[in-house]
């Protein structure tokens, strides 16, 4: 159980110090990723920036994601084909979709991080954070979003995941550094003693610190 998620950055630091003399980017998932970068980022001197993933909702049933777009140089696309299929998204659907969900990620950019840019992350050592992870749809779209810009080695560091999903991602990146990996996962808030929603305010102060 960790008290909050500055408590899980924290000791998330400590099980991640052979990157010390690497000069990684740590790269959080916002919001929660950000207050558990931000002490891993302090601790390996590290620069931190976010990484924006956004689903892409179904007609009419916005919260079933028929895919997912990242930023990124180019923005990075999934789509569930089978999904698309069965479900009947036309051309022109996922077409619109794309163009508002990348609006939205430049929004919420400028809203989380002012006029700063993603940083190039070709020919070097990333660090992606998050809080938790359950299913892994969010987290599996940013690796694929990372790895699309080749950077030397990327490692995967979160204080709790579902030890399934965890053990299906393990060909996917070059590292990972798990706390909890519980085999009867129930959800990330359980094993926080204080979950509140970090706020876009909060993400910004600790951007700040690393400018």
């Amino acid at each position: 159980m960790f008290q909050n998620r500055e408590d899980a950055g924290r000791q998330l630091a400590a099980a991640l110090m052979q990157y010390t003399d690497e000069k990684p980017l740590i790269l959080a998932l916002p919001r929660g990723g950000v207050p558990v970068a931000a002490p891993i980022a302090r601790a390996l001197d590290a620069p931190l920036d976010i990484l924006i993933v956004r689903k892409l909702g179904a007609p009419g049933q916005p919260e079933l994601a028929i895919g997912a777009v990242a930023e990124g140089y180019p923005p990075y696309i999934f789509w569930n084909e089978d999904l698309i299929v069965e479900i009947g998204a036309s051309d022109a659907y996922r077409a619109a979709a794309y163009k508002d969900q990348l609006q939205s990620i430049e929004k919420r950019r400028a809203c989380l991080a002012g006029v700063r840019h993603l940083q190039k992350l070709a020919g070097r050592i990333v660090i992606l954070v998050d809080d938790g992870i359950a299913t892994g749809a969010t987290i599996r779209v940013a690796i694929e979003a990372i790895k699309a810009q080749q950077p030397l080695s990327l490692c995967l560091a979160v204080p709790v995941a579902s030890a399934e999903t965890l053990e299906a991602m393990r060909t996917l990146v070059d590292d990972i550094v798990c706390l909890e990996a519980p085999p009867f996962f129930r959800a990330v808030g359980c094993h926080y003693e204080d979950f509140s929603q970090t706020t876009d305010g909060e993400v910004r102060d600790s951007l700040a610190e690393f400018e």
